[in-house]
């Protein structure tokens, strides 16, 4: 089964106390590249939602993204730093008797002195935090690969129709290819007439020429090879792993024998049929960008 790059995903999961939300975007990319952004109460959770999203993506820009929200009242501790409070009122009586400065530290001012009090949120359970957490990621990365599932059948039927086509322009060129030197040799024939007329050259050396144009101009064994690339790449598409790099040098295989056929055929017809197998080509590398 194939899979597209592209894909959305979006998962949720809550308790009595707090909500978790997990969305993850991917896009194309040559390899596969997580970016995670979590809460930072959260962060010693992002090794593990990596390997979570590893396990099921093998190739893509992947973006993580993590929103966490609390319900309710929470308990939180107030924590007085009384050494600190007890330095500043020290530092308030020197600066008192050096400068003959009147008044007090009253307790209203002492409480907006940064770091006096501290209000500590409690530690969340971390254990009950991942089970929230991986099941939101596990809705998110269904609902991704779901999509990029669908996106992928669709490539893959595409670049189907495609090689079908590529085949079809084959089967034409292979039809094509033995005439090519009988009306080499007529047309030459009928060069050398109008030319010489009766002082034609002897048999054997017309015979050599056209000996050369057929070995110049022999496309059998691209034909071949351009057979066995379109059945690799048929068979690359059934396949259930990630078929995107391999298609993709399949191609290059195929473009390769494309450009050989098109230089050595010699052939108006024949050259005409390969513009249209490069367009054909050329439609099969975008859509092979797109796949995993």
């Amino acid at each position: 089964m194939a899979y597209s790059m592209t894909g959305f995903g979006r998962g949720e999961a809550s308790s009595d106390s707090r909500r978790l939300i997990v969305e993850i975007r991917s896009v194309n990319h040559r390899y596969c590249d997580i970016s995670i952004r979590t809460p930072r109460m959260l962060s010693g959770h992002e090794d593990r939602l990596r390997r979570l999203i590893s396990q099921r993506v093998n190739r893509g820009k992947i973006d993580a993204f993590v929103n966490y929200e609390e319900h309710g009242e929470r308990e939180r501790k107030i924590t007085v730093d009384a050494g600190l409070a007890a330095a500043y009122i020290e530092a308030s009586a020197t600066l008192k008797g050096r400068f003959g400065i009147n008044g007090d530290l009253s307790l209203s001012e002492l409480l907006r002195l940064p770091d006096v009090f501290r209000a500590d949120d409690p530690k969340p359970d971390e254990d009950e935090v991942w089970a929230l957490l991986g099941q939101a990621a596990a809705d998110a990365l269904d609902a991704l690969v779901s999509m990029r599932s669908a996106e992928g059948d669709k490539l893959v039927g595409d670049i189907s129709g495609k090689l079908a086509s590529l085949k079809a322009h084959l089967m034409q060129i292979e039809e094509r290819a033995p005439f090519i030197v009988s009306e080499y040799r007529e047309r030459l024939n009928d060069r050398l007439k109008e030319l010489l007329g009766q002082n034609m050259p002897d048999e054997s050396r017309v015979a050599a020429e056209i000996a050369l144009f057929a070995d110049r101009c022999a496309i059998d064994e691209e034909i071949t090879r351009f057979k066995s690339h379109l059945a690799q790449a048929a068979s690359c598409c059934a396949s259930k792993e990630p078929i995107g790099r391999k298609l993709d040098f399949i191609l290059q295989e195929i473009n390769r024998e494309v450009n050989t056929i098109g230089s050595k055929a010699n052939d108006l017809s024949i050259s005409e049929t390969v513009v249209e197998m490069k367009s054909d080509a050329e439609k099969i590398r975008e859509q092979i960008q797109n796949l995993e």
